[in-house]
């Protein structure tokens, strides 16, 4: 399922399924974005995504000033476990133990996962373990 994030109001569910869905990608966009990146793991891990999730891949390849920053109350609302392009901040709780995939999360995100009995794993070490990333709900 894909959410989609809007700003301050919590998230709308549009629920899509992926596998159906037909979404025109450009991959030679994407290899432009790959251009102007500096991190050279973020660079791997968009090339190895490309062939596997390429709507996964086109979200790591937006600038990251446009990654969403998800906060632990939106991340709440949502059942099972999720994966996010972007950062996890810490402004609300975990109710439940959830599994959450991003690229980053604040100090305080990671104290309150913990406390909630969930865990926090960087895209690139889930990466290691399932190299398309299927079984996640993406937060956007």
């Amino acid at each position: 399922m894909v959410y989609s994030y809007g700003g301050s109001n919590p998230p709308f569910p549009i629920r899509e399924n992926i596998e159906k869905m037909e979404i025109k990608i450009s991959k030679t966009k994407i290899e432009k974005r790959m251009k102007q990146k500096m991190d050279s793991s973020l660079v791997e891990t968009i090339i190895k995504l490309k062939k596997t999730n390429p709507t996964f891949a086109k979200e790591l390849a937006r600038p990251k000033r446009r990654w969403p920053a998800i906060n632990l109350k939106d991340i709440d609302m949502i059942k099972g476990d999720v994966l996010i392009a972007g950062k996890i901040l810490s402004a609300g709780e975990l109710t439940e133990a959830k599994k959450v995939v991003a690229w980053a999360a604040s100090e305080k995100a990671l104290e309150k996962i913990k406390d909630a009995k969930g865990s926090f794993i960087s895209i690139i070490d889930e990466m290691k373990k399932n190299p398309e990333l299927k079984g996640y709900d993406i937060l956007r």
